[in-house]
């Protein structure tokens, strides 16, 4: 079934202003108008940000919905997809975020916008937890691109959540996958959006190179 509500969800201290949140935004946009597109700024508190997802999405259709999520977007959009049954493509996604981001408690700031400043709470790590599934009900219904060379999270252990699953695993590559071009048109197509022929590649400049959990 062609998808027609298509959410993302980006990673730790990032944003909707992320590289790959921005092309995903552009080739809809340019490509594929019809489709309902969220793509929210998610609070710190891993338990409001699911809240306020599942408000949003809970009139959308299950069955011809889906979602991309990067990094700790990633882990979200497992949870998204394991109560929804919709599809997901993880890009670089997170497994054990309360493990990985129990060393960031205190203040951060903003990949996209260095002044303004969060708290990651302890409390947060508890709810990463609450959010934790074990092996996905529908391995057919999840992409992921993973990277060997992402220097935030171990390959192994992505590949190793997501067994069964269609997995493009990249030799080299980064956490931020700053080659996500090269990748757009094969999500698009798990997705069953399928971009009209001839189909321009959409890249957009980048500010800098992306680290951390993006």
């Amino acid at each position: 079934m062609l998808t027609t509500h298509l959410l993302y969800l980006h990673g730790f201290r990032s944003s909707p202003q992320s590289v790959k949140a921005r092309m995903v935004a552009a080739r809809v946009a340019a490509q594929h108008p019809g489709i309902t597109w969220y793509c929210p700024q998610l609070p710190p508190s891993p338990r409001e940000a699911m809240e306020m997802v599942m408000r949003h999405i809970a009139s959308w259709p299950h069955e011809s919905m889906a979602v991309v999520g990067s990094s700790l977007g990633g882990f979200y959009a497992t949870h998204v997809a394991e109560l929804t049954g919709c599809k997901a493509v993880l890009l670089n996604p997170a497994v054990d975020p309360a493990s990985d981001l129990h060393k960031y408690i205190g203040e951060q700031t903003s990949w996209h916008d260095p002044e303004e400043r969060f708290f990651f709470k302890a409390d947060y790590v508890d709810e990463l937890k609450a959010l934790a599934h074990g092996p996905v009900a529908h391995p057919e219904h999840y992409f992921a691109v993973i990277a060997k060379g992402d220097e935030v999270l171990d390959w192994r252990e992505m590949t190793g959540r997501y067994p069964g699953t269609r997995i493009k695993l990249l030799e080299g590559g980064d956490h931020a996958l700053s080659d996500f071009d090269a990748h757009i048109n094969e999500l698009f197509q798990f997705l069953q959006v399928v971009a009209p022929s001839p189909s321009p590649t959409l890249t957009l400049p980048q500010r800098g190179r992306e680290s951390g959990l993006v």
